[in-house]
């Protein structure tokens, strides 16, 4: 059984990616407020999960380039679809929302005389 479960910064950096291959500090740029822990984290689940590759040069400064598989770029399609399909529904879900919101009764907690 294939358990993803993106994280905050999953998707972000699949996107970056459609670029094509990019170093660690590329990202980090690109990406604005990711944590370099947070990146990395990232990264290495993707790569484990087989979605990016990692290549290591040994150059002075060490050099690290990602890149997306095959699967990759399938995870790819599917945010582009899964953003579509956000983009398509925006509007609908904020009105099922109003309207959800609209029909429960307003609760008031008694914060007491303390």
């Amino acid at each position: 059984m294939l358990v993803v479960r993106p994280g905050k910064w999953t998707l972000v950096v699949i996107s970056e990616l459609r670029q094509g291959t990019r170093r660690f500090n590329q990202l980090r740029r690109a990406m604005g407020g990711v944590s370099q822990k947070s990146l990395t984290m990232t990264l290495r689940e993707l790569e484990r999960d087989g979605f990016v590759t990692r290549t290591a040069f040994a150059t002075i400064p060490p050099r690290v380039d990602y890149a997306l598989t095959e699967i990759g770029v399938e995870l790819l399609h599917l945010a582009d679809q899964w953003r579509a399909f956000a983009l398509r529904n925006r509007d609908a879900v904020n009105e099922a929302r109003d309207r959800f919101d609209a029909s429960q009764p307003l609760i008031v907690i008694d914060e007491g005389d303390d």
